[in-house]
């Protein structure tokens, strides 16, 4: 996450109904759900259905906010309609420092 401390986002910190929005700025939709290695995104309005967003999209998070490293319009071109073939739930043991990485 962005801010004073300077650790990695983990899917953990993200949370439903955030926004997801391309690195345009462009507006693509709000978390459902948050998987270890996805997050669920619905789209708004006429455009409708959900996006599997996978993490490596994700560049920072900001205020709530998922900036993603690409834009919408090639976000909406990535495929991301098909949910991953396999399960993905999120892992929310706990996290030694040890094994953190920074």
């Amino acid at each position: 996450m962005q801010g004073g401390s300077e650790q990695p986002m983990r899917m953990t910190d993200l949370k439903p109904g955030w926004a997801v929005v391309g690195n345009d700025g462009q507006r693509l939709g709000t978390i459902r759900e948050v998987g270890q290695h996805y997050v669920l995104a619905s789209r708004p309005g006429r455009i409708g259905g959900d996006l599997y967003v996978p993490a490596s999209a994700i560049a920072n998070v900001d205020d709530a906010v998922v900036h993603l490293n690409l834009a919408r319009r090639e976000a909406e071109q990535m495929g991301w309609e098909q949910p991953p073939r396999l399960e993905d739930h999120l892992d929310t043991t706990p996290e030694s420092d040890l094994h953190r990485h920074i």
